[in-house]
């Protein structure tokens, strides 16, 4: 039992890292210039944020009226390392102290009903929602009975009761949490590592769009904000950046939702195969696309040499699903170490796939090299 609890309490270090509220702000605004409505009346729920340091919660309480919620709630996770201590969330202003009597370590659920001017001076911000929750005035602010884990049944109970959840969850228990959204037919924003889109468990809910890359490029990485106790020794020079002051943690990481945006259906310009090997810098020295050696589709080494006039099955980098537009191409399947054992046995079949020592579980093979993980991908057909 000792050891189960300090295996969970790493992990929970491990997980612990704070969103930027600019990375936040950029993701959702993107959807509200696809559909301005796309929240207005809803149930909004971040169920993996401390309300006392996370910047979902700040964003979206801010944003309250603008967005038209109908409803933020907010749960943190017990420890919280500041929770009931310090109200850091609602400002600077050190005259806003902590409500008396509540436990200084505890799981918290915020549950806003209503945002406005409480302290009348004219404007709406932090420190009036501050002075609601103190008086419980249409809002509520209230201890947990557990310690907040997103499986526990009072959590469950609360997401039942929302419309969208966005939050950055736990890396470490992805798989089970993403289960649970899609148990409960609800609707998310959330982030991710990049390499769950592989996942087995991941991977048929983007080749049936039921999830897809967010908003955000694939090419670029997400920088955390560091808690201030982590230990800066345990991770790579590269993964770490400190920018005036603050230090961050680079993680290779995007967001997926199931919300429509206006990216989803931006259409890629292509050239033919002939113009690409003739003109496309990044094709130099090639003379024709090469084949795999243990499927039938040919390999497409850069998103932007994927040919017009290939009517066949194509394999592209991952980066490719932040491009992926679902009235241009089909996701057939990907290729990587555990595509021999997820992949449909109709599936590999019409691939025609061959296994090779080389592939170690189903990635591809070109000339008896293995290549980077692949995702297989046919133009689709235009209805006349």
């Amino acid at each position: 039992m000792a050891n189960s609890n300090l295996t969970n309490a790493k992990k929970a270090k491990n997980d612990e890292f704070y969103t930027q509220y600019s990375d936040i702000q950029k993701e959702i605004e993107a959807y509200l210039e696809y559909d301005p409505d796309t929240f207005k009346d809803k149930v909004i729920y971040c169920n993996c944020d401390d309300p006392f340091e996370s910047n979902f919660f700040r964003y979206f309480v801010l944003n309250f009226l603008r967005l038209g919620l109908k409803r933020l709630i907010t749960t943190s996770y017990k420890p919280s390392p500041i929770a009931n201590t310090q109200l850091v969330l609602f400002g600077d202003d050190k005259t806003i102290t902590p409500v008396k009597g509540r436990p200084k370590i505890t799981a918290n659920k915020f549950i806003i009903n209503e945002v406005g001017d409480m302290d009348g001076d004219g404007a709406f911000n932090l420190q009036d929602i501050a002075e609601q929750l103190k008086v419980n005035k249409n809002n509520e602010w209230a201890p947990l009975d557990g310690d907040g884990d997103f499986r526990s049944p009072e959590c469950i109970e609360l997401l039942k009761q929302s419309d969208i959840v966005v939050t950055n969850p736990p890396f470490s228990l992805y798989r089970e949490y993403l289960k649970q959204l899609f148990d409960h037919n609800k609707k998310f924003v959330i982030i991710t590592n990049k390499n769950t889109i592989t996942y087995k468990e991941v991977f048929p809910l983007i080749k049936t769009d039921r999830l897809w890359a967010g908003t955000m490029s694939f090419s670029k990485d997400i920088l955390f904000i560091a808690p201030k106790d982590v230990d800066l020794s345990s991770k790579p020079k590269t993964a770490i950046r400190i920018v005036d002051g603050v230090t961050y943690l680079r993680s290779p990481s995007i967001w997926v939702t199931n919300l429509d945006h206006g990216r989803r259906h931006q259409s890629l310009t292509l050239m033919t195969m002939a113009d690409n090997l003739k003109f496309n810098k990044k094709m130099k020295g090639k003379t024709t696309y090469d084949h795999y050696d243990n499927y039938d589709a040919i390999e497409v080494p850069f998103t932007n040499a994927i040919p017009s006039d290939y009517d066949g099955v194509m394999g592209v980098p991952i980066s490719f699903i932040d491009k992926y537009s679902p009235d241009q191409f089909e996701i057939i399947w990907q290729a990587s170490g555990n595509t021999r054992a997820s992949a449909p046995k109709d599936i590999l079949t019409s691939l025609n796939y061959r296994q090779r020592p080389e592939d170690r579980g189903g990635c591809t093979v070109v000339n008896g090299r293995r290549t980077y993980g692949r995702i297989f991908i046919k133009k689709r057909k235009i209805a006349i």
